[in-house]
């Protein structure tokens, strides 16, 4: 073991010196939990764009007395997109750059000031099947044979406003002769802590139905031309009925968005990747056939400016989506009379 060391120490393999990252605002910055690729969860400093992101780099000597000699001290902000499938390339959207020591020594531990004013952070953090999205502090000391570096993650998440546009979701299901329902969504973008509220109709049932549910469906696509992957994966499961409906019958539909793991909706992020999430309707009749309605809807991250219970939600989207229904059924009554 000693020739091993002796060896190690000669070539100067073996590590001088320790880095620490520390945010000026640690004791205050919120954090926020994360998934990490092998699926577990871990919390970091919450961004948001435009932030500054500044602190402190220690640099610890482990031998006092002895002299570091490095080529330059710098720190970096990096955002970075890494394709699972091409791990070898890491596509770069973001690369700041501060040097806080020229080249020469170091004779006992010392700390440097950084700060990275109003970076521009422009896309979510993001961890997926086969991408992963992150932002990182990386502070390296440059030596002759072997770097000494560390690096510290941090979360960025996009906020947005309430959107102008905000239609509801119509559509129908049909076989001929057989089948025809009409279902209805309150709105088509709906925020992450949201309510999704709507109605099905039955029109014609004239195939026995057992079963009925809504499902979310998250889709990330990664790549371009060839080489596109897609992976679905199903976020929840809403059942709306078990049992055969009748000609006539409505069933009402109120979903809490806020018990699932959701991200807001990314299109073409850096032209690497994109995730979509859709509403997926799946109809089961008695003979096990499975029958498929599909539409998109857009996920966003709102602001802690008004917290609202999700009972409160969700009575506040039932009163505008049964006013905007009868609003429509009076205008109709209206044009029949007339």
């Amino acid at each position: 073991m000693r020739k091993i060391f002796l060896y190690m120490s000669f070539f100067g393999f073996g590590q001088t010196a320790e880095i620490d990252i520390v945010l000026n605002d640690w004791e205050t910055r919120k954090k926020a939990e994360h998934k990490t690729e092998d699926g577990k969860k871990d919390k970091y400093f919450l961004f948001y764009d435009g932030e500054t992101v500044s602190g402190k780099v220690n640099v610890t000597l482990k031998t006092p007395g002895k002299r570091l000699e490095h080529y330059g001290i710098k720190i970096e902000f990096v955002g970075q997109i890494d394709l699972y499938y091409d791990r070898g390339n890491h596509h770069e959207f973001v690369s700041l750059v501060k040097d806080l020591a020229r080249p020469g020594e170091l004779s006992q531990s010392q700390t440097f000031d950084f700060e990275f004013t109003h970076v521009e952070k422009p896309y979510e953090s993001y961890t997926g099947q086969n991408v992963k999205l992150r932002y990182f502090l990386r502070a390296t000391i440059s030596r002759r044979l072997n770097d000494i570096s560390k690096e510290m993650d941090i979360v960025v998440q996009t906020l947005c406003s309430y959107p102008e546009l905000n239609s509801s979701i119509k559509m129908e299901v049909g076989i001929e002769d057989c089948l025809h329902i009409e279902f209805e969504y309150n709105k088509s973008k709906y925020h992450l802590r949201d309510v999704i509220v709507g109605k099905i109709y039955f029109l014609l049932v004239r195939i026995k139905i057992k079963h009925m549910e809504i499902d979310i469906i998250k889709r990330e696509t990664t790549g371009t031309g060839p080489s596109v992957y897609h992976e679905n994966d199903t976020i929840a499961k809403y059942e709306i009925m078990d049992g055969a409906p009748v000609k006539g019958e409505s069933i009402p539909i109120r979903l809490f968005l806020a018990g699932y793991e959701l991200t807001p909706t990314m299109r073409d992020i850096n032209k690497k990747f994109s995730v979509r999430y859709y509403l997926n309707l799946v109809l089961i009749d008695e003979e096990e056939r499975r029958y498929f309605k599909q539409q998109e809807i857009t996920l966003w991250r709102k602001g802690d400016i008004v917290r609202r219970s999700m009972s409160q939600q969700a009575s506040i989207a039932a009163q505008r989506f049964e006013g905007s229904n009868s609003e429509t059924a009076s205008a109709q009554a209206k044009e029949e009379s007339n």
